[in-house]
């Protein structure tokens, strides 16, 4: 076996842009994926007679971001936007507005004024104590876990305030056939300069010193290399040694793995119902509503599965519920019939339809637990108040050696994107091509 210069460990969005990058520069790469499928955490279903370009993981591209459409133009690969009104079901009533957190200008206000950071659960008690503020507690709660996919106790709230002063809501975009096409792009060019991406691979140890790594699988098969890119899911990196999919090093890397453990990693159960007509556009709905609601995109609710999509502008018979955060950490153990269930009930609860009505007109349905899967563990990153040190740890290579990438080494507005991904591969390659 050909030793390349550049071994990479994960074929998602960061390590397939890190393996591109040095690819087109005439570097030989081999990227190890544990998977049967590229990707990672973008996963695009289709099937001949339902679910078209369906996402189960990553779905939107948020804003006009520089990286994951430069990306999209170079491979021809076209993309629409994703807009229509917000709509919040609370109380028997459907209404549509933009703020949907009551006192948020002075939340922002007061945000603005803190001087040092703490995570937002203490902050919103510290700053908004009593009856009158439990709607903007309870609001701000709801958005940090079902948007950030974090543990509020946890999540930095400095963070938070940058995340909400650079939100581009209006340029919204969905990747006309999905995210694996741009995944597929990365992976052909890849393998078309002659490099190799091994599927199946499950890396079990590391063995490195400066200028030299070895990688051995669960099947006792080495890979030799000059450096590494460990580009895998930060949840994947902080299980114990003990956990399918776990990593361990020799010698150990102890300030790297005190970084990785003081990052905020989140969880998400996401929710693909495909029904026989979209439902939510008839007569009975609009009289429901008071309103047609065809222009609507994001429909949030206090239900179980709280946040529900539609595939607007596009005219869909698709449905897509989340639910991030504590509330999916508590549903870990839930089977995936339980969750449909749940699910269900939820929107029978706000459309004022029978569950048994709304499983008639169920033609498909895709339920995929992140925190369950062990080549995932979870969702996306969040700060927590140590995450910016601990970032600035893993983004510095070890002996130029070892060399981490993925989306939870962003340091933008970006976070947990598909754009962070991409940046941080794109930013381990130029470090290795000096």
């Amino acid at each position: 076996m050909e030793k390349p210069d550049v071994l990479v460990i994960g074929a998602g969005a960061a390590g397939l842009m890190a393996a591109y990058k040095l690819a087109k520069k005439g570097k030989k790469v081999t990227v190890l994926e544990a998977r049967n499928r590229t990707g990672g955490r973008i996963h695009t279903i289709n099937h001949e007679s339902f679910f078209q370009h369906a996402e189960l993981g990553a779905e939107f591209v948020h804003g006009d971001l520089p990286v994951t459409l430069s990306l999209l133009k170079e491979a021809g690969i076209k993309y629409h936007a994703a807009n229509g009104e917000m709509v919040r079901y609370a109380k028997g009533e459907f209404t549509q507005s933009e703020q949907f957190i009551e006192n948020w200008d002075l939340l922002i206000e007061r945000l603005n004024e803190l001087k040092e950071d703490t995570n937002i659960y203490d902050f919103l008690l510290a700053e908004f104590p009593g009856d009158n503020y439990q709607a903007l507690r309870d609001g701000v709660w709801n958005y940090v876990s079902g948007y950030d996919n974090a543990d509020p106790r946890k999540a930095s709230a400095f963070a938070l305030r940058k995340e909400w002063q650079n939100e581009d809501e209006d340029a919204q975009h969905r990747v006309d056939e999905g995210y694996c096409s741009m995944i597929n792009y990365l992976a052909k060019t890849c393998r078309e300069a002659g490099n190799n991406i091994y599927l199946n691979t499950m890396v079990k140890e590391i063995y490195w010193k400066e200028g030299e790594v070895r990688i051995v699988t669960d099947e006792g098969v080495n890979y030799d290399a000059n450096q590494l890119i460990i580009a895998l899911p930060l949840g994947v990196l902080q299980t114990n040694w003990q956990e399918k999919g776990a990593i361990t090093f020799h010698p150990p890397i102890p300030e790297q793995t005190k970084a990785i453990q003081a990052m905020g990693f989140g969880t998400v159960i996401k929710f693909l119902l495909e029904f026989d007509k979209p439902f939510w556009e008839d007569s009975a709905t609009k009289k429901l509503a008071g309103k047609s609601l065809k222009p609507m995109i994001f429909l949030l609710s206090d239900e179980e599965i709280p946040t529900w999509w539609t595939q607007h502008p596009q005219h869909s018979p698709l449905l897509t519920g989340w639910l991030g955060g504590p509330a999916a950490v508590d549903k870990k153990d839930c089977t995936l019939d339980e969750l449909l269930q749940q699910a269900l009930q939820s929107l029978s609860n706000i459309f004022k339809l029978g569950v048994d009505e709304l499983k008639a007109k169920l033609i498909a349905w895709n339920i995929i637990n992140w925190a369950n899967e062990p080549f995932t563990r979870g969702s996306y990153s969040y700060d927590t108040v140590a995450a910016s040190e601990a970032r600035k740890v893993l983004n510095n290579p070890v002996d130029n050696t070892l060399f981490f990438a993925g989306e939870h080494l962003y340091d933008g507005a970006a976070m947990g994107t598909v754009e962070a991904a991409l940046t941080s591969g794109v930013e381990v390659a130029e470090k290795i091509l000096g």
